[in-house]
């Protein structure tokens, strides 16, 4: 089958399509015939090895995995013998579990993993980048507990994770306000964002609002200049944190009110059916900023390392 592959950390270019063997499913696994993938900040993050401490978990001088690819939309080809709630033929999209593999031509994934029936009405390209920012938006929402009628910021809403927040948070039924670039602005308006700050000419921490909830998607923010934009016993999101903001973070939340989330968010199917339940009702859409073919993985790679894509990038393979 065909795939892309690296061999070494580096730039987009050690991304290489090779012919490799084809998986072969165990007895409680499925064979997905991949239509779509994504490029999501963890790919490319690991295909360079940064930050450099994961190379302890996938490989210290050397990949351990050769295929990224976190997300995927698809076709089950087959099924093994143990498998009840799939068969040949069902449509579906998930998430790897950090075992990546979705840069491919097919994909052996277990029944149990964070898999389900794609939804019909949206394409694989779309239901593909719906698990990276979806399910990482919605794990930290649900550990903030939005209620109806509070004030939430998303800080990078033109994001992955951000595009995500921004429509989780108003269908939890919040008051959403954005922070993305003057290019922008129309599109977070369009998810639902009430208000919407241009990064660019503004600084939300001097305009005197407070919010309930701020959560920093692309860790821009500084944590103690943000506190002033924080009810007294708001919550801080900081899904992208290294480890100076988690330290920052750990130091507020023991010491104030103010509560500061971060982490690394567990996957499960149950959370992709949440999801799907809000594409089916209308509440929840993907936003795709370009379509590659898995032939021009690398061009994909270098334009969302860049860090100026809207939303998500899609890969047809």
């Amino acid at each position: 089958m065909k795939a892309a592959i690296y061999s070494q950390y580096g730039p987009p270019e050690v991304l290489q399509i090779r012919e490799v063997e084809k998986p072969i499913p165990k007895n409680n696994e499925l064979l997905v015939r991949i239509k779509a993938t994504a490029v999501n900040s963890g790919d490319w993050r690991l295909r360079k090895a940064d930050p450099f401490a994961v190379r302890f978990i996938y490989g210290l001088k050397r990949p351990k995995l050769n295929i990224l690819g976190s997300v995927f939309s698809g076709e089950v080809e087959s099924a093994g013998e143990e498998v009840k709630n799939f068969k040949a033929g069902d449509q579906v999209f998930g998430h790897t579990d950090m075992h990546f593999g979705a840069y491919a031509e097919f994909l052996c994934v277990s029944e149990t993993s964070s898999i389900v029936l794609k939804p019909a009405n949206i394409s694989h390209n779309e239901a593909a980048v719906i698990p990276f920012g979806g399910v990482t938006a919605l794990h930290f929402l649900k550990k903030a507990q939005i209620k109806p009628g509070q004030k939430v910021l998303v800080v990078g809403a033109s994001g992955a994770v951000g595009t995500a927040a921004v429509q989780l948070a108003r269908s939890f039924g919040a008051m959403v306000t954005g922070v993305c670039s003057t290019a922008n602005l129309e599109l977070v308006g369009s998810l639902g964002a009430e208000q919407v700050i241009d990064y660019t000419k503004e600084d939300f921490t001097k305009n005197g609002e407070t919010y309930d909830v701020i959560f920093d998607t692309v860790k821009t923010i500084s944590v103690s200049r943000s506190l002033r934009s924080l009810t007294k016993n708001g919550i801080m999101i900081l899904s992208a944190a290294g480890l100076p903001e988690m330290l920052q973070g750990l130091w507020v939340s023991m010491t104030s009110s103010r509560k500061v989330l971060v982490g690394v968010i567990k996957h499960s199917a149950s959370d992709i059916i949440f999801l799907k339940g809000l594409i089916e009702a209308g509440k929840l859409k993907a936003v795709i900023d370009r379509t590659y073919p898995l032939e021009q993985i690398a061009e994909a790679h270098a334009y969302a390392e860049a860090g100026h894509k809207k939303g998500n990038l899609s890969i047809t393979v």
